[in-house]
């Protein structure tokens, strides 16, 4: 529910800004956003919250997994597997060591 609401509450803020702003308004905003997401800095720190992220996602994957152990499907078993990135390839494990990283 709470992200019904917040998202209703940036729709309506942004009706609201669009509308009185106008056509211009909404260009300098649209170049302003542009220009922060090219940002070096902000592109460097959204990498690397991304990558914490990750770490934290992959540990607690670890930790759930060991608990639940064999009491989840095949299906279940063989997604995580294929997200944590040692997906079955022709008959062998395999290891992604550069999945969900950029080049920026």
């Amino acid at each position: 529910m709470r992200y019904k609401l917040t998202f209703v509450a940036g729709l309506a803020l942004g009706y609201v800004i669009g509308t009185r702003a106008g056509r211009e308004r909404y260009q300098q905003m649209k170049k302003a956003a542009k220009d922060f997401a090219r940002n070096p800095a902000v592109r460097n720190a959204a990498e690397s919250a991304a990558q914490t992220g990750r770490q934290y996602a992959g540990k607690a994957a670890h930790v759930v997994g060991d608990k639940v152990g064999d009491r989840l499907p095949s299906s279940v078993t063989d997604r995580v597997s294929a997200l944590r990135g040692r997906a079955h390839v022709n008959g062998q494990f395999r290891e992604d060591d550069d999945w969900g990283t950029s080049n920026t």
